[in-house]
Order: C-alpha cells, then structure tokens, then sequence
C-alpha cells in the first residue's frame, strides 16, 4: 500500500496493515519507533478496541536515545514510559545504530561517514524504512527480539506512523547481512 502523503495521517491505517501481514505470516514480534509513546499506545489502544489478542505478541517501543531533541533530555516522560511497561510493551532507549558517533564527528569536522551514508541510502525508500531498518536492529542488538526471526517494523516520517516493513535484522556488526523482506506500505513521497 502505498499513501499520498506521509506522516501521521497513516498512522492507524499503517497500524492495521502491519497487523494483519504480522496474522498471515504468524509473526509475533512488533517493533515500533515511538519517541513519546503515542505511536505505539496507538497500536495497543488499535488492539483492546478491535479485540486483537496480544498475549502472543512481543510490542518493543524504539524510542529516540535521551538527548536527541535536547541535551539531557528524555522525550518520552516517565508516566508514560511506566504505562506501556504496564502495558506489556519494551521500551527501548539507547543510542541510534545509524547516528551515535559518526553523527558527532559531522558535527565537528564536516564532511560524511559510513553510517550516515547506510542511513541516507535507506532514506531512498523512504524516512520510514530507514526507520524500520535501524529499530529493527537496534531491538535485536538489545536482545528484546529473538536472532533470525522476520520482524514487523513500524516508522514513520516526522510524528505518527507511515510505514511498516517486515524484516529479518541482523546485529549491527554484521548489518549488511539484515534483509528488507517486504514493504507492508509506506507514503510515495
């Protein structure tokens, strides 16, 4: 499926495709990028009302590593951290897989540096499918997604949810080895 636009308008459409891929093909793990937890209350919120039954699914929340938007800050306040615990959901909050420290050394000096270019490549499918790439990888380098599995990966462009991916990562130091399996939907622009 492909959308108009991008962004958060997608979100729950995104949220009900990647769901029923992850029916098809039996998948059980979910991985959402979610900086301040709304995107994935959403999907949480998008299963209780459909009544979709999530004690066989494993929901992890990517969320961007404190200090993204502001030196020592968290984006994702601890109410609601607490809640989606409680929710059942991982939350993971750890630095970027593809920004960390090539990201400071263009800061500093200029210039591009492998990561970033791994990045700005993915970004040529789409903001959401480097997004999906790099959460995916990042769940499973954490350890809160199961080795040589196919995931579900929901990102978006900017806040809410536009593309969901289903992939099978591999840990960071062997990342080209991670494969794009489908693309569920994402926005054409």
């Amino acid at each position: 499926m492909y959308w108009d636009n991008k962004g958060s308008e997608n979100t729950e459409k995104t949220i009900i495709f990647a769901l029923q891929r992850a029916e098809e093909l039996q998948l059980s793990d979910i991985v959402v990028a979610s900086n301040t937890g709304q995107t994935v209350l959403d999907l949480v919120n998008y299963c209780t009302s459909n009544s979709i039954d999530r004690s066989q699914m494993n929901i992890v929340c990517v969320t961007h590593q404190v200090g993204f938007k502001n030196p020592g800050e968290d984006e994702m306040g601890p109410e609601m951290r607490e809640r989606l615990q409680k929710l059942g959901v991982k939350v993971l909050t750890t630095t970027h897989l593809l920004a960390g420290v090539d990201r400071a050394l263009r800061y500093q000096f200029g210039g591009l540096y492998p990561a970033e270019i791994v990045a700005m490549s993915l970004r040529m499918l789409g903001q959401g499918v480097k997004v999906g790439f790099e959460i995916a990888v990042m769940a499973l380098d954490a350890g809160l997604i199961e080795y040589g599995e196919e995931v579900i990966a929901i990102g978006g462009t900017g806040r809410g949810a536009d593309t969901a991916i289903i992939i099978q990562p591999e840990h960071s130091s062997a990342i080209f080895k991670t494969q794009i399996k489908e693309l569920i939907c994402k926005p054409r622009r």
